[in-house]
């Protein structure tokens, strides 16, 4: 386990840790927040709401793992309404996620990659055509897809939520058994 930790790291994550997600928190409210369109992707992206499908049936595969590994990436910005700033960020945090997911899938077959807000794999996502996915193999729901509260997620793993004024921070995770 100790070398997914550090490939997590050499891969340019700031943190990493280990929990068990029996420990983590999930919250069907969340989808209430999808629903509502907060981040504008609702329906814009297979894998996100409604697409990416029931929560129950999510938290239900979530929990089916024994351990995860979180990390996270913390960016600084010019200021906090550097919205450029934070989609670099964003960006930079769905390579980390993607190359993760690429250096851990033959390790751990079954594994469940999970990154932060809507999938970034492609350029845009082929739901707004209503395609289907065309990268389904490396596409990437987030934490919060499948309930996970990261606020909580955060404490339970010794990082900071939030990193100081001028940051923005993203987390994602590795579950398997």
């Amino acid at each position: 386990m100790e070398n997914l930790k550090d490939l997590a790291l050499s891969l340019g994550a700031k943190n990493a840790a280990f929990v068990k997600v029996s420990d983590l928190s999930f919250r069907r409210e969340f989808r209430a927040a999808c629903e509502q369109n907060t981040c504008g992707k609702y329906k814009t992206c297979w894998m996100c709401p409604p697409d990416v499908g029931d929560i129950d049936e999510m938290i239900a595969r979530a929990k089916a793992y024994e351990n995860a590994l979180v990390f996270q990436t913390v960016n600084q910005l010019e200021d906090s309404f550097d919205i450029e700033g934070m989609e670099a960020a964003a960006k930079k945090h769905t390579t980390l996620t993607t190359a993760i997911l690429k250096a851990v899938r033959p390790r751990l077959p079954g594994a469940l990659i999970l990154g932060a807000g809507a999938c970034h794999v492609c350029k845009a996502c082929a739901r707004l055509e209503d395609k289907p996915c065309i990268n389904p193999e490396n596409a990437i729901a987030s934490l919060e897809a499948y309930g996970i509260a990261v606020s909580e997620l955060a404490a339970l793993c010794g990082m900071n939520y939030i990193n100081g004024p001028n940051t923005v921070t993203f987390f994602g995770g590795v579950l398997f058994s």
